[in-house]
């Protein structure tokens, strides 16, 4: 949906305080992805954690209608690229393939797209299942301080498995929502620092996903409302002794939907299951705000509290 036509009252939930500028949005209101501002990936890699999907630019994978972005995961076997394309640094690299189950998409702005602070904020709708692994997150923009995880990571919202069994969940069905970051060194001296909430209200309805970022740290919301805080003492890199370092870099926005791997296959009842699909993850909208600089503000201003 456009900004010019969202109802005052929502806008004014979804907008953030007066300084804050928009710089970039997709409301998704056409018919097809603007490829200007997301590059499709097209590998079967796994993302390094054993994940089962291909990810395609097929239209049967993603879709623009209504007003929303659907990444469609489906349950079908394909034979893909064995490497994301920065990866297929060699001949060999770049003919191998791969074989997975399942399908899906893989939504990224890097090399069209990328903020150093800032507020990013994600309306979404996330499927359910076991096996159901969808996630809004940012990469480095270019690896300043070397490879993953030395440059960073922040997973503004991950979820797995949502609607099956979980005994430490409300109703016993699973219901949390994951914020993250990844930093250090190459694994296996890379590190991580991870909080969960579970989400307010009905787990198959829309939910704003944020993450603030700036000098001071970052912080997590949904709908409003904070669950998690990270400031610059608690992380670090191999990569550099500055302070901030590696989250005082431009990131870029990634969106997808994954399929089993090593996160979502260890939790709740395991494994993946083949019931229900396919599975759609749906996007309202995307919006990033920054807070221009000025004799009284940081770079993207002060961190607020709720």
């Amino acid at each position: 949906m456009s900004l010019g036509v969202i109802a005052a009252g929502v806008l004014a939930a979804a907008t953030p305080a007066a300084d804050w500028q928009l710089v970039w949005s997709d409301e998704f209101d056409g018919t097809s992805l603007d490829r200007s501002r997301w590059v499709l990936a097209d590998d079967c890699w796994g993302g390094g954690n054993e994940e089962r999907q291909c990810y395609t630019g097929r239209a049967e994978n993603h879709s623009v209608h209504d007003g929303v972005l659907e990444i469609v995961a489906r349950w079908e076997e394909r034979t893909g690229p064995a490497f994301p394309r920065d990866q297929r640094t060699n001949a060999e690299k770049a003919s191998a393939t791969r074989t997975k189950p399942f399908t899906s998409a893989r939504l990224s702005t890097a090399g069209k797209a990328a903020w150093r602070y800032g507020k990013v904020q994600v309306r979404a709708r996330l499927p359910q299942g076991q096996g159901t692994w969808p996630a809004i997150w940012m990469l480095p923009e270019d690896w300043a301080y070397g490879g993953w995880a030395r440059s960073g990571e922040i997973d503004i919202m991950e979820a797995v498995n949502l609607g099956t069994p979980c005994a430490k969940c409300a109703g016993g069905v699973e219901n949390r929502v994951l914020g993250t970051i990844h930093f250090g060194a190459e694994p296996p001296r890379n590190r991580y620092i991870s909080e969960e909430t579970e989400l307010p209200g009905a787990i198959d309805a829309f939910h704003d996903y944020e993450v603030e970022w700036n000098e001071q740290g970052i912080v997590w919301r949904v709908d409003g409302k904070e669950f998690a805080r990270r400031v610059p003492h608690e992380w670090h890199t191999l990569g550099s002794d500055r302070a901030g370092a590696p989250f005082d870099k431009p990131f870029h926005l990634i969106l997808n939907l994954a399929i089993g791997g090593h996160l979502p296959e260890g939790r709740n009842t395991g494994g993946v299951s083949e019931t229900g699909f396919p599975k759609r993850m749906q996007v309202d909208w995307v919006r990033v705000w920054q807070m221009p600089p000025g004799p009284d503000n940081a770079a993207s201003g002060n961190l607020r509290g709720n």
